[in-house]
């Protein structure tokens, strides 16, 4: 008679070596205390001497007018109604769009911004506290290429190495430290994050990288609309001066007129050259105060104004976790594996 095999069963399998692991584990009970004690001494280890980073974000948002580009003619045109600034397109200006993006990442932003000074010192900068917080002064004066510390706040004589330092944090921020985004496509709204070991530092920079790309673009903006009110300005105070000095002499002519001698036939004709230029010089200065308002306008309609909707006020949000978290885990690690390692020795 031929005896029949037990029907496989998967269920009674699993049951099967869940129960042996079970037994090896009890056999083992001490080894994953200790190896489990040893992973949460680690977690905590862990949490102690990781370094915190401090994440400073600030959202803004571009607003320009819609007569921008157009100048003086686009003021003109809106003092009789016509939106000539809308005839050769609007809104592409550097700040415009996505362009944003680039201008607050150009190396040339970054190294103005890492140059303004930390605190109340103004020999030491913001690349200065940079290369303290992460010991790159010590690896500089290690270094063979370099021999000694770098400030630069201050003077150095060799100012190639200096530059070529300053490129390689430059570098190592936007590579690492820096993110500039639109939330949502669709929205005008720019996000800056910097995130370092300093918070201060984290600030400083999100806030100067902000300010100095603005003040280049108003200043590329209206550059040419400040020289020319500066221009029109010195003119029209010039010539308010010349007029009131003709308006005196107009004056002093009219009362000469009323007592002069019949016999001086000049008399008349010199008061008539003194109000015909007062005249002319009352015209032109209308003029130049036209021309100089209307150059005022154009410069505030030029102007973009950078909104600040979100600040990065302190403290600022930090990656540290709770210590019983990187406990938890290191326990979770240590059981795990200690688990691990008795299986597959339990096996051999």
């Amino acid at each position: 008679m031929n005896s029949q095999e037990p029907e496989f069963s998967i269920t009674n399998w699993i049951s099967s070596k869940t129960g042996d692991l079970i037994e090896l584990l009890k056999k083992q009970y001490k080894l994953l205390i200790l190896a489990s004690l040893v992973g949460g001494g680690l977690g905590l280890g862990y949490n102690w001497f990781k370094s915190v980073r401090y994440t400073a974000e600030i959202t803004f948002i571009v607003e320009e007018n819609k007569n921008m580009g157009g100048g003086l003619l686009s003021a003109l045109g809106g003092q009789l109604g016509f939106d000539i600034g809308s005839l050769g397109g609007s809104g592409n200006g550097i700040l415009s769009g996505d362009n944003v993006l680039e201008l607050l990442k150009s190396r040339s932003m970054m190294t103005t911004c890492l140059m303004s000074p930390y605190g109340t010192d103004s020999s030491f900068t913001l690349a200065d506290r940079y290369a303290d917080v992460y010991k790159l002064r010590s690896q500089w004066a290690k270094a063979k290429s370099v021999g000694r510390e770098i400030f630069f706040g201050k003077a150095d004589p060799n100012s190639r190495l200096q530059d070529s330092l300053m490129k390689e944090i430059v570098k190592r921020i936007e590579e690492k430290q820096l993110s500039i985004y639109k939330p949502d496509k669709k929205l005008g709204f720019f996000k800056v994050s910097v995130n370092t070991k300093d918070e201060l530092l984290s600030k400083l920079i999100a806030e100067r990288i902000i300010k100095i790309a603005t003040d280049f673009y108003i200043d590329a903006r209206t550059g040419r609309l400040k020289k020319n009110i500066d221009r029109l300005q010195g003119r029209t105070d010039s010539l308010e001066a010349v007029l009131n000095k003709r308006t005196y002499s107009a004056t002093a002519e009219n009362r000469l007129m009323l007592n002069a001698n019949p016999a001086f036939i000049d008399q008349p004709v010199t008061r008539e050259i003194s109000e015909r230029e007062k005249i002319m010089m009352g015209t032109i200065y209308a003029e130049l105060m036209k021309n100089l308002e209307i150059s005022k306008t154009a410069l505030i309609q030029e102007t973009p104004a950078v909104q600040i909707v979100d600040h990065a006020s302190l403290p600022l949000e930090n990656d540290r976790k709770k210590w019983y978290i990187h406990m938890f885990w290191g326990l979770l690690a240590g059981f795990l594996l200690t688990t691990l390692i008795i299986t597959l020795r339990g096996r051999s």
